[in-house]
């Protein structure tokens, strides 16, 4: 058999086995159910449902969706869910019973969830891609993304639903926390490494899975900040922004993509054949597979109305260049009907059957479908990948105000930390995340409490209120906590967990109370869109009674959105924003509090004083205006800031040319002085201005960045190179362009903090 012959070309494997495949066979290649919904896990024994077989049997199955997935969306828990041994053994059974009970014996493709970790019991919990994209460091960031495509591999998953590449625009957006930040350079450079890490040099490696794009395109643009809302954006704003990140990873060889949920001008991205076909396949050449978001096609017909029901619907999606629905009906109700009614040509239902299965072969499926559950319970929360969640988190978290309080002294007295997000683990991991043993997960205080193992009478705790609700019960335990300390760490902010069944939190003793109607805090992720960037609940009347006893104050943010509360900004005495730091989140923040780790991270989103000034992202249109009748319209953190425990200096900007031709380059370079006491890492930020341009244009532009590590009284000259890359943009044709004229660059701490200079291009 031809496509079972590993030394044939994928293209001659793919139309040979394309060639013996029935209808229904090929519309099941193109189905993709709910992967916990294939088994049942009784005792440590895998057994496969009844329907499953069946579904195998009759048509086979192409891809599963999170069969490795736990938390309460699935039903999946602790107790009931997969260990990494026990995963590998039910995707082995999953694979062997649809290989060998089904006529052409084609393996099922695992997709799996992995935006920050693999999403299953035991796999290690990084940081959320806010934090990873505030570290700044892309090098790391591609670590994390290898073992990530290490543990999801060795279970059996071979394509994961990651990266997010979704350039935010509205903070208030639940979604915020799995996205990089607000700027598409940026995000462009954690998309590139991201490919490379989760793919690896070759699809069919033992670490390596497919990369899928999320979510083409513009889905951090909705209106009003509401998920999957309307998208007014023009066709310039979405190829010079939205589209780069995509368009980046594409060409760094991303094997899948999947699409939004929203509408752009009234098309919904799900039928938007102008961006799948026409940008996506034609002009930029990519070759891999399309799929959906969970349940995109339904609301075609419910939800944007444009098909009159589920089959039109169906046709509909798949002429516009879909490949495969991610765990929806419609391809499996309606795609042969829709053939013999003659709605559907059987070339286009070739077309997405032939990209499923070539990316099946890509992957080395057919020669290596089972997974080695030895291996799995190796590399799967190994404590090299522990270190690195460790070393992420301190990285990404972000030092917005020191009064000189920070870092803390070992011996410098008692330390009362108080707050909702101290000591609940979940409420630091972030959305997507499986459900974790309570003692893999350090919280704040764990980390605190780790720090001073020698002198524990030094900490006292008290968790003084929950995230949300207007209960004041744990008051009055709190602020009897904190007259007996000499300094107050107060760890506030959001929660992102949806609930795990931990009943309530005993507020006088921070206990857990296990009862039959526990409370959810959650105030971010997926569907949680909100009115406002203030905390949740009475946290902030809790932090103000506080700071009345006199003690030194720091407040440490916990949370998926920026926060943005002006009595804090003035009254605390330093301010941590460490978004969800993961499992390793309370050692990172402890490392920070005492001094162990210099904070280096610096904000990729722009924090405005009041939620009446978005959108606030750094680079609008010149025109946007300066202020409102109550305040200015700038942010009160703004996008590159951060502070460290040392000084860097900037000194002898220099431009290699004053005047270069539009196809030349020049060089930029800058001296770099560690001026403080302390070894430290800046992040050294290049922007560019394009004075006078035919088209309106930001009035600076992220379009490099370095990160530079340096002792006391070091000093470094980093040089960044300026060509027609950085200087282009969408001209009055639609096309790429560099316009001669005067440009400025900037180099320097943020925006906001620069040195300039400027130069010239010429058209001849």
């Amino acid at each position: 058999m031809i496509y079972k012959d590993r030394t044939k070309p994928i293209p001659e494997r793919v139309e040979h086995l394309l060639g013996l495949m029935t209808l229904e066979e090929k519309a099941g290649q193109l189905v993709q159910p709910f992967g916990w919904q294939t088994y049942e896990h009784i005792n440590g024994e895998i057994r496969l449902t009844e329907a499953f077989k069946k579904q195998i049997e009759q048509a086979g199955v192409g891809s599963l969706y999170g069969v490795l997935r736990a938390d309460p969306w699935t039903g999946v828990t602790l107790e009931s869910g997969l260990s990494p041994r026990e995963g590998a053994e039910a995707v082995n059974t999953i694979q062997r019973y649809a290989i060998e009970n089904s006529r052409l014996g084609i393996p099922i493709l695992i997709g799996e969830e992995c935006s920050h970790g693999h999403m299953a019991i035991g796999a290690t919990v990084f940081p959320v891609p806010l934090s990873l994209g505030s570290t700044w460091n892309v090098d790391l960031y591609r670590e994390m993304c290898r073992a990530v495509g290490r543990e999801t591999r060795s279970q059996g998953g071979a394509v994961t639903y990651s990266p997010v590449l979704d350039v935010v625009r509205d903070p208030r957006w639940g979604r915020t926390e799995e996205c990089f930040g607000e700027d598409a350079h940026l995000i462009s450079e954690m998309a590139v490494a991201s490919v490379e890490g989760l793919q690896g040099e070759k699809l069919d490696g033992e670490d390596s899975v497919a990369a899928t794009l999320k979510h083409f395109v513009g889905y951090g643009s909705s209106e009003g900040g509401r998920n999957a809302g309307p998208v007014h954006m023009g066709r310039r704003e979405l190829l010079e922004v939205d589209l780069l990140p995509f368009r980046k990873a594409v060409e760094a060889g991303a094997a899948s993509i999947m699409p939004a949920y929203n509408e752009i001008d009234g098309v919904p991205c799900t039928t938007n054949q102008e961006l799948l076909e026409d940008v996506l396949r034609n002009e930029w050449g990519f070759d891999g597979m399309v799929i959906t978001d969970c349940g995109a096609i339904d609301m075609l017909a419910s939800g944007h109305d444009v098909a009159a029901d589920g089959r039109d619907a169906a046709v509909q999606a798949i002429r516009a260049g879909i490949d495969m629905e991610m765990s929806g009906e419609m391809f499996g109700k309606h795609l042969v009907e829709a053939v013999h009614a003659g709605q559907l040509e059987e070339e286009v239902l070739d077309r997405a059957v032939r990209r499923v299965l070539t990316l099946k072969f890509r992957l080395g499926l057919f020669e290596s479908p089972y997974a080695d559950p030895d291996r799995a319970e190796q590399v799967i929360g190994s404590a090299e990948h522990v270190e690195l969640a460790r070393k992420l988190a301190g990285e990404g978290i972000v030092l917005l105000k020191n009064e000189g309080v920070l870092p803390l002294a070992p011996g410098a007295g008692k330390i009362a930390v108080i707050g909702p997000n101290a000591d609940v683990g979940y409420n630091q991991l972030g959305d997507y995340t499986s459900p974790q043993p309570r003692d893999k997960v350090t919280t704040v205080l764990g980390g605190i409490r780790t720090k001073l193992a020698d002198t524990p009478e030094q900490v006292l705790y008290a968790p003084g209120c929950r995230i949300k609700g207007d209960s004041r019960e744990g008051f009055e335990f709190a602020l009897s906590t904190a007259e007996q300390a000499d300094t107050v760490v107060m760890v506030v902010g959001g929660s992102s967990a949806r609930d795990f069944g931990e009943g309530s939190i005993d507020l006088k003793t921070g206990a857990s109370k296990v009862t039959g109607n526990s409370e959810s805090d959650m105030d971010c992720g997926e569907g949680i869109d909100r009115l406002s960037l203030s905390l949740s609940g009475v946290q902030l009347e809790l932090i103000q009674e506080i700071h009345k006893l006199g003690k030194p104050l720091v407040v440490v943010y916990i949370n998926g959105r920026p926060i943005a509360e002006p009595w804090i900004d003035e009254h605390a005495d330093a301010i941590l924003e460490a978004w969800y730091p993961g499992q390793e989140g309370g050692h990172a923040v402890a490392d920070i509090l005492f001094g162990d780790v210099n904070p280096s991270g610096r904000l990729t989103v722009s924090i405005p004083k009041h939620v009446g000034q978005l959108p606030v992202y750094y680079n609008g249109k010149r025109s946007r205006g300066k202020r409102y009748l109550e305040a200015d319209s700038q942010p009160r953190y703004p996008f590159g800031f951060g502070l460290s425990y040392t000084e860097f200096t900037y000194d002898k900007l220099s431009v290699s040319s004053d005047s270069i031709h539009k196809n030349e380059e020049v060089q930029v370079r800058v001296e770099v002085k560690n001026t403080g006491q302390r070894a430290g890492a800046e992040v050294v930020q290049l922007y560019v201005t394009d004075v006078a341009s035919t088209v309106t244009r930001p009035g600076k532009e992220l379009k490099g960045f370095r990160k530079v590590f340096l002792q006391p009284g070091e000093a470094q000259t980093v040089e960044f190179t300026v060509g027609p890359e950085q200087l282009q943009y969408i001209g009055a044709n639609y096309e790429p362009v560099v316009e001669p004229g005067e440009f400025q660059v900037h180099v320097g701490k943020h925006v906001n903090e620069l040195l300039s200079a400027n130069f010239i291009v010429r058209e001849d």
